[in-house]
């Protein structure tokens, strides 16, 4: 539904806090959907940490056919206080002092995870230094398989609640937060744009309060209700928001933001700001307080230096043993096309690479070979409104070649590319070198090797508009790190699974 409803009112003078005391109780919060969560995630680290327990204390029986599980703990009382008591409640203590059932890391993002294996790391460290302080003879075999158990279990058991939760979000609303989006018009409507693209996200905008008052924005159709000369915290309670976000040059007016926190304070509501930093990663943004102004500093995108060359050698070892590894299927399908269509069994095609080199892509055929003369009579039923062609029912695709596009299994022979070094296991996708001059932010994409899969394959690939499939390419080469490879890869292994966008 669309609206076209704006609403202007006399504001109250502003607020300048909240009176308080020491004994005063702090209003609760409108959004209260991490306390259940955090709840479960609890539960769920307790019987993570007590299944590794037990699963160290059975494996050290078992090997020293003894009655004893840790090696240094002399009777079975110790044991159980020591492995079922003491270690599950050290970790929930370590697991909540670093952070991870802080409600700004739930649901979204690495953080929380990255959080769980610090905190075993410390457990480690602590148990160390317990057994050197004590004197302890410490089986170092039995701490490393509960440490890696516990983390294993605990990564497992979140993951597992974080898909719940995203369901949830998706599909009835629950555990997301309502937002008003305070600021200009166009602002306002490339945050909604901005944070509506993920669900998993939890952030539903519900109205939006323009900040330079209506008259340029009558007559637009906005996807909420749209207010002006409103008092902000009675139009949240209005529309049964639980957040404010700041959008771009509202952010930036002299004392304004102070004052609203100051209205806020007391109330429940969160409050957000949406600077116009679009498509840049967390990691990248420093903020860096001079004489009470927090600045935000926005670090160059690393591409070069220690991780790159990692990053490089794990393709090239990647590349080669995966070739060996699945060149009996590749012989298999070879077979296929050659049975379904004569001709060559691969597609040869020039496409660009890093820094707008040349080369030649490998891939399984999948059309027939008079599929280049048959497109100049498809051209008007391209279904892609970027540079390649697309179509959902393509008749030059022979039937094998359908289902090999249909698992992207006719993409596996590009490993040859990435171990000659023209292409990477990740990065944008390579595009034909004679659909395009690649100017303007296009180009960008050429500072890194096109990849296999990338943040477009996982995103919906052929489902994607071009803009929007450029935008991911730029954030992926923006923001590139070996930790969001391996994130990306894992994505691809469920995307391929579900045949998403694959025709």
């Amino acid at each position: 539904m669309r609206y076209d409803s704006f609403e202007w009112q006399e504001q109250p003078p502003p607020s300048n806090g909240v009176p308080r005391n020491a004994w005063g109780r702090q209003s609760r919060r409108k959004s209260r959907w991490h306390r259940p969560y955090t709840l479960v995630l609890v539960v769920f680290d307790l019987i993570s940490v007590l299944g590794a327990s037990y699963i160290a204390s059975s494996l050290e029986k078992s090997r020293a056919g003894l009655n004893r599980s840790w090696g240094f703990l002399e009777g079975p009382d110790l044991f159980f206080f020591f492995a079922y008591i003491a270690l599950p409640l050290g970790w929930l203590i370590l697991l909540w002092t670093s952070g991870t059932y802080d409600r700004r890391y739930l649901g979204l993002g690495s953080e929380e995870y990255k959080r769980v294996i610090r905190t075993s790391v410390t457990v480690v460290a602590a148990v160390s230094l317990l057994a050197f302080a004590t004197k302890t003879d410490l089986s170092r075999g039995t701490v490393a398989t509960v440490s890696l158990c516990a983390v294993i279990l605990i990564l497992l058991g979140r993951v597992f609640a974080r898909q719940v939760l995203h369901l949830a979000r998706r599909h009835t609303g629950h555990g997301a937060h309502r937002m008003v989006l305070v600021g200009t018009l166009p602002e306002a409507l490339e945050v909604y744009t901005a944070v509506t693209r993920s669900p998993a996200a939890g952030l539903i905008p519900v109205a939006i309060h323009l900040t330079d008052g209506f008259a340029a924005a009558r007559g637009i159709e906005t996807p909420v209700p749209v207010y002006a000369g409103r008092d902000v915290l009675s139009l949240v309670r209005e529309v049964g928001a639980d957040t404010i976000a700041v959008c771009g040059s509202a952010s930036a007016e002299p004392g304004e933001l102070r004052r609203l926190a100051w209205q806020l304070e007391g109330t429940g509501v969160d409050l957000v700001v949406a600077p116009q930093l679009t498509d840049i990663a967390g990691p990248r943004v420093h903020i860096r307080p001079i004489e009470g102004l927090p600045l935000l500093h926005v670090e160059e995108p690393t591409l070069s230096g220690p991780g790159w060359l990692i990053k490089n050698l794990m393709d090239r070892a990647a590349a080669a043993f995966g070739l060996l590894l699945i060149s009996p299927i590749l012989a298999v399908i070879a077979l296929g096309i050659r049975l379904s269509d004569p001709g060559p069994v691969f597609f040869r095609q020039t496409r660009v690479g890093h820094d707008g080199r040349t080369f030649k892509v490998w891939k399984f055929r999948t059309m027939y070979q008079d599929a280049e003369e048959r497109k100049a009579t498809l051209e008007e039923l391209n279904e892609s409104d970027g540079m390649l062609f697309k179509m959902k029912h393509d008749p030059r695709i022979f039937a094998f070649g359908q289902k090999l596009r249909a698992t992207s299994l006719d993409e596996l022979p590009q490993l040859i590319n990435v171990l000659k070094g023209e292409m990477s296991l990740v990065g944008p996708r390579p595009l034909p070198a004679d659909d395009g001059d690649y100017l303007g932010d296009v180009r960008r994409r050429l500072l890194v090797r096109p990849g296999i899969t990338g943040l477009w394959q996982v995103s919906g690939r052929s489902d994607l508009s071009w803009d929007e499939a450029v935008r991911l390419d730029l954030y992926y080469v923006d923001n590139w790190s070996l930790t969001y490879d391996l994130s990306i890869l894992w994505r691809t292994i469920f995307v391929v699974l579900k045949r998403k966008g694959a025709y």
